[in-house]
């Protein structure tokens, strides 16, 4: 089993900036493919950002291609997720998610785990 806490989230205007952050415990052995996605209200869970499990490659979905930026720290089990140029349309609710068999992939349902979520808020 992984645990994994979300935080960072919050209230900012277009253009601003946010850095999210989660940590995981558990089973983290072998620092597994990690991810975030997002899910804003009456819409389907879009996948953000993943990135491999050494940290040296990611994959980005084009809507926020040059703006979100993810990395991770294996040494302190920690994923995070910097945005910047926030756009009203980035408004959602932010998981991380652990993929134990896949890596770099954008779809939901090839998570593992997943964390409660952390609101982000952006007002045009």
């Amino acid at each position: 089993q992984v645990q994994l806490v979300e935080s960072g989230g919050g209230s900012v205007q277009a253009g601003g900036s946010l850095r999210l952050s989660c940590a995981a415990s558990g089973d983290t052995y072998g620092h597994p493919c990690m991810g975030w996605f997002r899910q804003a209200p009456g819409k389907e869970r879009e996948g953000v950002a993943a990135i491999d499990f050494e940290g040296r490659t990611a994959l980005y979905v084009d809507a926020v291609k040059g703006r979100f930026t993810i990395s991770r720290d294996n040494a302190n089990n920690m994923l995070y997720l910097q945005m910047n140029s926030l756009k009203p349309d980035d408004t959602a609710i932010y998981y991380c998610a652990v993929a134990r068999d896949v890596c770099l992939r954008l779809q939901a349902f090839e998570y593992n785990y997943w964390g409660q979520g952390t609101q982000v808020t952006v007002s045009s």
